[in-house]
């Protein structure tokens, strides 16, 4: 707040100010979900590190010349670009979320289906083998199919996913909608600042490969009916296409 008095402008010019941004973004989006949910109890093991891993970044690993506030040039004092660079790192934090939900659903259910084999394994059952698909986690229909071994603490961890599962879905589909509009008030921007919507450059590049990407997500969870691994999967790929987008372009030259 002290720095958009004292720049003029919301803090979102640089590398610092769009860090800070993005990690206040990721604990607004936890607070939400902990106010609207129930037994959310899961979400700050995901929210928490990584806000806490981009503000130490943004804190400690940025030059002292990059945190300093400055004011626009004249190009860039334009509405539009505020409101493409607000939305789009808004779209970031919400699906780094979405997309870190995931991928602790992949670890969960991992785990979860080498947990039951292992007991089945030192059980009587090594005796009387069963079909594995009576206790197997189901990925598609996201139930246990056991009747006689479904040990109480994987009940837990298979509820969790439940959680993680439909919050991931929450959050990538509001992080796409966010993603869109930061886009396409990006490309009113620079039709407004040099006159053509899209050039192709890296960034705009990698932008539209992030939207592509999660939209295969959705296109599947909606279209498709694709629950549980498989659009999980998708969503991981899309985490790290979200940090190419974001730094990969600027830093390592993507």
């Amino acid at each position: 707040v002290t720095r958009s008095f004292y720049s003029g402008h919301l803090p979102l010019s640089n590398l610092y100010e769009s860090f800070m941004f993005l990690s206040w973004s990721s604990c607004i989006i936890h607070i939400i979900i902990v106010v609207r949910g129930q037994d959310t109890w899961w979400l700050g093991a995901i929210t928490a590190p990584s806000a806490m891993l981009t503000h130490g970044f943004a804190t400690l690993g940025l030059p002292d010349k990059m945190q300093q506030s400055a004011m626009l040039v004249p190009a860039l004092q334009s509405h539009w670009l505020m409101m493409h660079v607000s939305m789009i790192l808004l779209s970031y934090a919400t699906l780094l979320c979405g997309s870190l939900a995931s991928i602790a659903f992949l670890v969960i259910t991992s785990r979860i289906n080498r947990e039951i084999l292992l007991s089945a394994d030192n059980s009587f059952l090594r005796f009387f083998p069963p079909n594995l698909n009576w206790y197997l986690y189901d990925q598609e229909k996201k139930y246990f199919k056991s009747t006689f071994c479904f040990p109480f603490t994987n009940y837990r961890k298979w509820k969790l996913t439940i959680q993680l599962d439909n919050w991931s879905y929450r959050a990538i589909g509001l992080g796409f909608s966010l993603l869109t509009i930061g886009i396409l008030s990006g490309a009113v921007w620079a039709n407004e600042a040099w006159g053509s919507y899209w050039s192709w450059d890296p960034k705009e590049t990698w932008a539209l490969i992030t939207w592509t990407i999660f939209a295969i997500y959705l296109h599947t969870r909606i279209n498709r009916g694709w629950q549980g691994e498989k659009p999980a999967i998708v969503a991981s790929i899309g985490f790290f296409v979200v940090w190419s987008c974001y730094l990969g372009v600027d830093l390592l030259g993507i």
